[in-house]
């Protein structure tokens, strides 16, 4: 995959190629209906998982760079954010991953393997997807996060850069916090994690404070920070049962990020077949700041 990205460069470089999104909604499970947006014709297929505080929208500078290297790609809200569903519970990402699989598989009738690509907490979801449905993925993409259930996840989770984890972690408090200071708090999150500040310009800002003003919206995005101690949990066992991935692992990084240095080595954790990079002149908004 990194190879194939890389060879796609020397064109994409000098053009914005014109893509076509095609959004469409489909039923996950009875109460829980799921966003999502499709672009290319490719034989190939990547699936992409946004993190928080964003939407599929924060893939829109990437997705045409997947198009042009022959990728049929699919960017989805997952639940709880944009306009996907924001139901009470079900924010554990193996759940989460059972939306997927779902939207995919029976929704879209999409066969042959996946290309799972995840950034930030999205990132949760696509190594849930393929550890769970081992034969049906291909490659996976995992971009600066911690994954729960490694040493780099509890060795992190202490840090006081990753304040919000234990903020966004305390039941109902958060959301009064946040009530009505949106587009404040949004702007706040997102601007120590830049290389590249007007990589997120104001109508951007402006979406996803939209989307995170709607009813439910912070309590659903807060509650995928909840699930951690679920999710270390659930990848825990799973490695204990199943072992590590043994698909090639792309392990990204901003080159300025504090997750960044770390991604190889908390990947090698669970999987076998892993190459790290770190993305230059980037922060943690790796597809705005540098899609290229």
């Amino acid at each position: 995959l990194a190879g194939t990205l890389q060879a796609a460069v020397g064109c994409i470089m000098t053009r914005e190629p014109e893509t076509v999104f095609v959004h469409g909604m489909a039923d996950a499970e009875p109460g829980v209906r799921l966003h999502y947006v499709t672009a290319g014709e490719g034989d190939r297929t990547a699936v992409l998982f946004h993190g928080f505080p964003q939407t599929w929208y924060a893939w829109h500078g990437f997705i045409p760079r997947l198009v042009v290297a022959g990728f049929r790609v699919i960017a989805v809200d997952y639940r709880g954010a944009g306009n996907s569903s924001r139901p009470l519970g079900g924010y554990d990402k193996r759940t989460m991953a059972q939306d997927i699989r779902r939207l995919l598989r029976d929704a879209l009738g999409i066969g042959g393997p996946l290309v799972m690509i995840g950034h930030d907490l999205g990132l949760m979801v696509a190594y849930a997807y393929a550890a769970e449905y081992r034969d049906e993925v291909s490659h996976l993409v995992v971009m600066d996060a911690p994954l729960p259930g490694t040493a780099v996840f509890d060795r992190l989770r202490a840090d006081p850069r990753v304040w919000h984890f234990a903020f966004h972690g305390v039941r109902d408090v958060p959301e009064m916090l946040v009530a009505g200071r949106e587009r404040q708090y949004l702007q706040a999150f997102f601007q120590p994690r830049f290389f590249d500040p007007s990589a997120v310009d104001d109508a951007e800002l402006d979406l996803y404070a939209s989307a995170y003003s709607a009813p439910g919206a912070m309590r659903a995005g807060f509650e995928l920070y909840r699930a951690f101690d679920r999710d270390s949990e659930d990848n825990r066992a799973t490695l204990k049962r199943a072992g590590k991935l043994t698909i090639p692992v792309l392990a990204v990084g901003g080159a300025i990020s504090t997750t960044g240095p770390l991604m190889g080595e908390m990947m090698r954790e669970v999987a076998e077949n892993v190459d790290d990079f770190r993305v230059p002149r980037t922060g943690h908004w790796i597809a705005e700041e540098n899609p290229d």
